[in-house]
């Protein structure tokens, strides 16, 4: 990872944001919204394509078809990201009541959300097997007292990346883990200056390969280089829209 780079297309891009056309930049921000809805409720299991994604938030049609979980999982998706951008705005920072509260919105009419889970889990297909529960209440107690240290000790792409790999690891509620971290990890990313970011359902394998090596090993490189990669991506497309002076 190249941190020096990235921080300047990050402040360059923060300087110049206002020179993009506002209707250039409204629809690409919603292209990402949609995009990013596809791509984290796919990542578990989500059948609605992208196109099905984009009539059911954009042009507020009705999807047939599709079980009405599925259609929940996306409409709900939207509703935590307006979320946590309207906080980012009023620049509050991420905290336990926050989560709850993003999980909460991801399982609305699905299942009570925000309550940690009282049962164990299994990660289908992955070694790391999450703590018991109350192992999980201790864990993520500590999670939240340990992030001021984190921020300090990591660059900010790292922090949003331990954020996620952190918080999964732990898998603190029944359902909803995968897209709750990704929404917080967006959360540190955007508070910090930079875009958020989707992680395309095709790089699944990667990116549990990567959350993988960090729950059994510690080891936090893997994921924070696939952040940064997409955290430059994005800053490069919405660089890319800003006029030549």
């Amino acid at each position: 990872m190249d941190l020096d780079a990235l921080i300047k297309k990050r402040d360059f891009y923060q300087k110049n944001r206002h020179r993009i056309d506002k209707i250039v930049l409204a629809k690409h921000d919603t292209h990402f919204e949609i995009e990013y809805a596809h791509n984290s409720t796919a990542i578990e299991g989500n059948t609605l394509s992208l196109m099905e994604t984009k009539l059911l938030l954009e042009d507020r049609l009705s999807v047939g078809g599709k079980e009405l979980r599925e259609i929940y999982e996306v409409v709900n998706h939207s509703k935590a990201y307006k979320y946590i951008t309207g906080r980012i705005d009023e620049k509050k920072p991420l905290d336990e009541n926050t989560v709850k509260d993003i999980h909460a919105l991801l399982m609305e009419n699905i299942m009570v959300g925000g309550v940690y889970r009282n049962v164990e889990v299994r990660i289908s297909g992955a070694e790391h097997t999450p703590p018991l529960p109350t192992d999980a209440y201790r864990q993520i107690k500590f999670f939240y007292a340990d992030m001021p240290q984190k921020a300090a000790e990591l660059d900010p792409v790292s922090f949003a990346a331990w954020t996620h790999a952190e918080f999964v690891r732990i898998h603190p509620f029944v359902d909803g883990n995968g897209r709750t971290s990704r929404l917080v990890m967006n959360y540190q990313l955007m508070s910090a200056g930079f875009l958020p970011v989707s992680i395309a359902k095709e790089n699944r394998l990667a990116y549990f390969d990567a959350l993988e090596t960090y729950a059994l090993e510690g080891d936090l490189a893997p994921f924070a280089e696939m952040v940064a990669a997409l955290a430059e991506k994005q800053l490069d497309r919405y660089i890319a829209l800003i006029p030549e002076e």
